[in-house]
């Protein structure tokens, strides 16, 4: 019996072996064998290309028959992407197997991806759950970051991390978030080049790239798109039949009533209504707009405008406009993720002169009334500290409060104790009351130690140690632990130093000093969103403020990159700002809704005391109107 057993599994595995592959294209399979699983899709149940036309031609050049070796996907939010690559790897698990990598922006991120895609991707689809053995099973095989199956292994990585990606060669590879890897990965070079260069030895590889762009002049993905042929699909209008590729300019509705948003063709004019949309869908074609590009990378991009029925909708979009408005860091988030087309920054330094012409006339020292949350940063020099001390409203409105200069060597006491008699101070409100300082934030950069060391010493949760750094994902990131035992164990109650992405700030910054004042008909001033006011600070002051550019040059490999120059070599003033608005980001400032102000605002009414010897109410004035732990809830 066991022998028979046994000669009967040879057997099929030897037909197996001899029976060629389907002549199925990846579409075609993903029709077929893909299922989507409810935890990590809108719409689970068996996989339909009729749904998402569009992404019939970006995975059929990923399949074998297809003479294409790189396809480039530049894209909005809500097209598919991410599931086109992931069909792609269920085609190469169960018909064309071969050594593959994907690549996440970091190494958690392919964590997450390989829990809440990948292992759906596998468990849904009984093609490849045959060939990949459960995870929970004992077969090493497959882990978080591989699957191996009969024929290859799938290998998940992070862009951060240069092991990674020169860990193994590679026949597939597909690149996920291009955007958002690092310029430089560990002093290695660029983190494509990397990746790609373990493709060399393959003559018939595959590689995918895909990404929601960026910064002009910076964006990985803008940046292979234009070096292809720059495909755009087209839709024919339902009304006269021209063909046309949809722009944001051509879809309009009533300002306030994002409902009414439809498309205008371009040729009769004629309204078209995203009833619509599905039929054109069906009927569009990729066009290359550079065909002398032609070759073996192609490139295909697609606005969030061609979203499916039920995905994103052309009100959603009109609205996200309509919220964008006023707000730099809004409508390049726009521009990326709606239309996915990058974003060109506005990085030259404000006028000096023009904002030292509109300083106001409210006294340094005491905050206005639409200032709320007050915060500070501060810059140490070998000679001096310098802090700037700054208030924050709704619309991130911003007011400076004070700037100090505190003298002294900073490798001596004498100065520390200045700093520590600022953070114990309070401001005086325009409604009399007193605030304090939510959050503090000083750099560690120059005397690091004696820094460290003024942090221990004051054990006060509101003071934050920071470290700038010249890029990241966030204005401020997560913190490192310095302190560690003999034993080179980090202690838990020791110092963590946030890492702040001064380029984040400063952008913001700027774009807000360039906005102006609006006048009412009935001579009201309206301040838009995010404005600074400046009190009568002087000249060196302002200077100070706009010390700094941004530039493009090219690195070492030959690409572009986004970088901030000095114009002069005093900046402490532009620095206390940008530790000041990390300050108040860690205070909760970019996630405050409208109920963080209104309780600010209630803790600035005076309290109401009654006297027991003439039973009548007076009003007093509370001291400390912020508690820290309030803003750590928030």
């Amino acid at each position: 019996m066991f022998e028979y057993e046994g000669f009967d599994a040879i057997d099929r595995a030897w037909r197996e072996g001899l029976t060629p592959d389907p002549q199925l294209s990846v579409s075609e399979w993903a029709d077929r064998y893909r299922m989507l699983s409810s935890r990590s899709a809108s719409e689970p149940g068996r996989w339909a290309t009729r749904r998402t036309p569009y992404l019939k031609a970006i995975m059929d050049s990923l399949s074998p028959a297809s003479p294409v070796e790189r396809v480039v996907f530049m894209k909005g939010a809500q097209v598919g992407g991410t599931e086109c690559g992931n069909n792609w790897i269920g085609y190469c698990i169960h018909l064309a197997p071969g050594p593959m990598m994907a690549v996440s922006p970091t190494v958690e991120m392919a964590k997450r991806n390989s829990k809440q895609r990948i292992d759906p991707l596998i468990e849904e689809s009984t093609a490849l759950s045959e060939r990949i053995s459960p995870s929970r099973s004992r077969d090493a095989g497959n882990t978080v970051l591989a699957k191996e199956f009969r024929g290859g292994v799938l290998v998940m990585t992070g862009a951060n991390s240069a092991v990674g990606l020169r860990s193994m060669p590679v026949r597939y590879l597909f690149l996920d978030e291009v955007d958002g890897y690092p310029a430089d990965v560990d002093g290695e070079g660029d983190a494509i080049q990397l990746a790609e260069a373990r493709t060399r030895t393959f003559a018939r590889r595959k590689i995918l790239i895909v990404s929601t762009p960026t910064v002009s002049g910076v964006s990985p993905i803008e940046r292979e798109f234009e070096s292809s042929d720059q495909r755009r699909y087209f839709l024919p209008c339902p009304h006269c039949g021209h063909r046309q590729w949809l722009r944001f300019e051509q879809l309009r509705w009533i300002w306030g009533e994002p409902e009414t948003a439809h498309y205008v063709c371009e040729s009769c004019e004629d309204e078209i209504q995203e009833q619509h949309k599905t039929w054109m869908l069906e009927q569009g074609e990729w066009r290359a707009m550079t065909p002398e590009n032609a070759g073996k990378t192609v490139g295909f991009h697609l606005s969030s405008l061609y979203s499916p029925l039920g995905w994103r909708s052309w009100a959603d979009i009109a609205t996200a406009w309509e919220q964008a408005q006023g707000s730099a860091t809004r409508l390049k988030a726009f521009k990326n993720t709606e239309l996915g087309e990058t974003w060109v920054e506005e990085g030259e330094a404000p006028d000096w002169e023009r904002l030292l012409e509109r300083r106001e006339d409210y006294r340094i020292g005491v905050i206005p009334a639409g200032g709320l949350l007050l915060v500070g940063g501060a810059d140490v020099q070998k000679d001096r500290i310098e802090a700037s001390v700054w208030a924050f409203g709704r619309g991130k409105e911003a007011w400076l409060i004070e700037h100090r200069v505190l003298m002294g060597d900073t490798a001596r006491d004498a100065v520390w104790k200045q700093l520590a008699e600022l953070l114990n101070e309070t401001w005086t409100h325009d409604s009399g009351t007193h605030l304090p300082l939510v959050r503090f934030a000083i750099d560690t950069g120059f005397a690091t130690q004696e820094t460290y060391s003024f942090v221990r010493r004051m054990r006060d949760s509101r003071l934050m140690a920071v470290k700038g750094v010249a890029r990241g994902a966030a204005l401020v990131g997560m913190p490192t632990a310095v302190d560690v035992t003999a034993d080179g164990k980090r202690l838990r109650r020791g110092i963590k130093v946030f890492a702040v992405a001064g380029a984040i700030a400063k952008l913001e910054f700027y774009n807000n000093l360039r906005k102006t004042v609006e006048v009412s008909e009935d001579g009201e001033i309206q301040y838009p969103e995010g404005y600074v006011h400046l009190p009568k600070v002087d000249a060196e002051f302002v200077k100070q403020l706009c010390a700094e550019q941004l530039i493009t040059r090219r690195n070492r490999n030959g690409f572009p990159v986004r970088e901030w120059q000095k114009l002069r070599e005093r900046n402490e003033a532009l620095d206390c700002y940008v530790y000041a608005r990390a300050a108040a980001s860690a205070a909760g400032l970019d996630r405050f809704e409208e109920r963080h102000w209104r309780e600010l605002e209630r803790q600035l009414m005076p309290v109401t005391t009654t006297n027991p010897e003439s039973k009548t109410s007076r009003p007093r004035a509370k001291r400390s109107v912020i508690k820290s732990s309030w803003m750590n809830r928030t």
